[in-house]
């Protein structure tokens, strides 16, 4: 479209409206420069879409390694008590089926030993009167344990907060500390280790404390499937081989059953995981390529063959189907059903009853030792579709990146050849502005000059006045 000027406005000496007149010669020349930014816009979003996949894509990744895992949820033992009030167990995946019956007849405890109370206080000197020194001899770990003398030196440690910070600092398995009440301060000593090996004894004591006999440092009591059984902590491992139990209470006669095996919680969280990981990508690609009727057009990505390369092979590994292995050969033998719109949905009943009936097929058709299961499979392609060089959407984005770069280093060229432009037309127009502008007063000018030798002639002529003759 052409560009049109008003002559009287021009020569009114009104002049031009630069700044207009050259964004009009400009936007003349600019419709590249909008071609350009429209399709930056274009593959920006484009991009932010693909990064929105390939992270749900990446998330995909990790569940189906989970299910991979042959130290993972599928392979995972529990070991459940019939009362935990008692006892309660976990297991690791070396742990064998089974049943076992325990009882606790006693659980481990600390030794422990503390004195009468010191009625002096807590910063009384605790040697006899007149004495300048004594001696605390302190075994620990019962009869055949290690003693340790302990000098009471004035000054030093010769007052229970004094002594109970230094045994504190010797390293001596055991915490001191000082319990003040309404009748005085007392030494208590508790020994770091539960069992047997944790039993205290004062040995030897010439001060003015007043030990009162040692308790705890027993060992933990009980039999497992009848076997007599003892411990020095009440975390038992070791006795049934993968299974740890927490001993809690003594089950006063009534022996615990713990049942071992696999652990049907942890796989079907891992499972649906996998389901919900994998619905994702698929709802994203969806909604990216979906036709839509009423624009007659398709997603933002419809074209990229990238993503519809990525869709396809999705869809075919969720597919995946083995023979045999006791009727668990495809997703929707365990309950786990592909819809319309190719997402999954789980019947938690039906993959219960899997997981219940079948346990190792089930873990089977996911994983093996001959990595042909469904995700060792879906794995292997998930680790090729993720490379981050080679991941198909990852070389979509960085060919997407190119050719935003190129647009841009275009779009800047331009632009500043634009500008250059710009200022060549400004100070074009901008002269011949300035001569528009004076076109007034020149006319001015000319016209009082024209006037000025009217006049002149006018007055030469002296003051007569001519006489016309008629022909007739």
């Amino acid at each position: 479209m052409g560009i049109s000027l008003n002559p009287a406005t021009l020569l009114s000496g009104q002049g031009l409206d630069i700044s207009s007149l050259v964004s009009q010669i400009l936007s003349e020349s600019s419709g590249q420069m909008t071609e350009w930014q429209g399709e930056q816009s274009t593959l920006q979003s484009q991009a932010s879409d693909l990064t929105v996949i390939n992270s749900a894509l990446t998330n995909l990744a990790t569940a189906v390694t989970a299910l991979a895992d042959p130290l993972g949820a599928l392979t995972a033992q529990s070991a459940t008590s019939s009362d935990t009030s008692v006892l309660s167990a976990t297991a690791d995946t070396s742990a064998v089926a089974g049943t076992h019956t325990v009882a606790v007849s006693n659980l481990a405890t600390a030794g422990a030993v503390y004195t009468n109370d010191f009625a002096g206080g807590a910063s009384a000197s605790i040697l006899p009167s007149g004495a300048t020194s004594g001696e605390i001899d302190l075994q620990v770990g019962g009869s055949t344990g290690t003693t340790t003398p302990i000098t009471i030196t004035p000054g030093s440690n010769h007052t229970l907060t004094t002594l109970a910070s230094y045994i504190n600092s010797q390293n001596l398995g055991v915490n001191a500390n000082v319990v003040t009440d309404a009748n005085g301060s007392r030494l208590a000593l508790v020994s770091q280790n539960t069992g047997s090996a944790g039993a205290l004894a004062i040995t030897a004591n010439n001060t003015s404390l007043s030990f009162n006999a040692p308790t705890g440092g027993a060992n933990a009591q009980l039999t497992i499937d009848g076997v007599p059984y003892a411990s020095a902590s009440n975390t038992v491992t070791g006795a049934i081989p993968g299974v740890t139990l927490n001993l809690a209470n003594a089950s006063s006669g009534n022996p615990v059953q713990l049942t071992v095996g696999p652990d049907a919680a942890q796989a079907t969280s891992a499972i649906n995981n996998f389901v919900s990981a994998y619905n994702q990508v698929i709802s994203d690609i969806n909604q990216e390529v979906a036709y839509n009727a009423a624009t007659n057009s398709q997603g933002p990505l419809g074209s990229d063959p990238s993503v519809a390369q990525l869709q396809s092979s999705l869809l075919t590994d969720a597919a995946f189907s083995v023979t045999g292995n006791g009727g668990d050969v495809n997703l929707a033998a365990l309950g786990i059903n592909t819809n319309n719109d190719g997402t999954l949905t789980v019947d938690s009943s039906q993959l219960s009853s899997a997981l219940a009936s079948n346990p190792a097929a089930v873990q089977n058709f996911f994983q093996n030792t001959a990595s042909t299961g469904f995700a060792n499979a879906f794995n292997t392609d998930l680790t090729n579709l993720t490379d981050p060089t080679q991941g198909v959407l990852n070389v979509d984005l960085a060919q997407n990146k190119a050719e935003q770069a190129d647009l841009t280093t275009s779009i800047n060229n331009f632009q500043t050849q634009l500008t250059a432009q710009q200022a060549a037309l400004t100070t074009e127009y901008s002269e011949v502005n300035a001569s528009l502008q004076a076109y007034p007063l020149l006319l001015q000018q000319v016209t009082e000059t024209l006037g000025t030798l009217g006049s002149g002639s006018s007055s030469s002529s002296g003051s007569s006045t001519p006489t016309l003759t008629s022909g007739l």
